[in-house]
């Protein structure tokens, strides 16, 4: 029995010996220590996971001063990081300890992807999400700054939106994910997913419950397109923030919220004639929208 728990003592040692050099990312104790572990201990099951990440981080260290130079090196960089690296970082690290140990891979990544244009074939192949994903807010918002037109591109505003509610808070990203709804709501639905606020999510789920634009066609159950025109009904004290929205595809559901802001102008200042004209027009525009709207009149 004491030499079986030598025996597991030491195997445990030389294990950990190789992790805590994977977690100071030194390549080269890593391997002589994954060499000692190989040796007397052939079949330990972590064996695996701690060869990926030594040849990824002696790899890294080759490549680390060099900007990457077309989006194909880039793209085989990240899948690597994104599967096999990730994979192997969460069975060695754990969840938590995987993502600080990836946080500055990603970041090492986006440095290098620093000067890369946006491809239209493969958004994910550029800086800023990969600045997110090492949970660099302000960095990301950078990155984004620097695309061409990027408030009329669904994955920049995707990515910028999430940035600011990391840097700015909610509030003060309302406008843009008003924009994104009307883009795209699949990335609106993954950008809340991951808000920082749990306030977005909350109203996520019960827009999703309670709104039904399937009564024109102009939509689906759950369409997050309609969603911003929603939130000024549950929410009048939005009207300012969603104001600034700037212009997107002049869509249906954009006029609708457009219209929203207007009609509630108009109830501060008290203009009867006006509101009535104005809410026949909500009523023909999409009536879940206005049955809604009249239910908190």
């Amino acid at each position: 029995m004491q030499l079986d728990i030598f025996e597991h003592s030491r195997e445990v040692m030389l294990r950990n010996d190789a992790v805590h050099a994977l977690e100071r990312r030194d390549a080269s104790a890593a391997l002589q220590a994954c060499d000692r572990l190989s040796q007397e201990y052939p079949a330990d099951e972590s064996l695996p996971s701690l060869r990926v990440l030594t040849g990824y981080i002696e790899a890294a260290e080759v490549g680390r001063h060099e900007a990457f130079g077309d989006h194909a090196s880039l793209r085989d960089a990240r899948q690597m990081l994104q599967e096999t690296v990730h994979d192997a970082a969460q069975r060695t690290f754990g969840e938590a300890g995987a993502a600080v140990w990836l946080a500055v891979s990603w970041q090492e990544l986006a440095r290098r992807a620093g000067s890369l244009a946006l491809d239209a074939r493969d958004p994910q192949d550029h800086a800023a999400p990969m600045w997110l994903r090492a949970g660099n807010w302000a960095a990301a918002a950078q990155a984004v700054a620097t695309i061409e037109s990027w408030r009329r591109k669904p994955a920049p505003v995707a990515w910028m939106a999430e940035a600011r509610l990391h840097l700015f808070g909610l509030q003060a990203t309302w406008p843009l994910l008003a924009e994104l709804g009307w883009l795209s709501p699949a990335l609106l639905e993954d950008v809340a997913q991951r808000s920082p606020d749990p306030l977005l999510p909350q109203l996520m789920r019960s827009f999703e419950a309670k709104f039904d634009a399937t009564s024109t066609g102009d939509g689906e159950i759950g369409d997050l397109s309609w969603f911003a025109a929603w939130v000024l009904i549950e929410r009048p004290g939005l009207r300012e923030p969603l104001a600034v929205a700037q212009a997107s595809q002049h869509s249906v559901p954009e006029q609708a919220m457009r219209l929203l802001v207007e009609l509630l102008g108009l109830e501060r200042q008290g203009r009867h004639s006006d509101i009535v004209a104005r809410r026949k027009v909500l009523r023909d525009l999409q009536p879940s929208l206005y049955a809604a709207y009249m239910k908190s009149r």
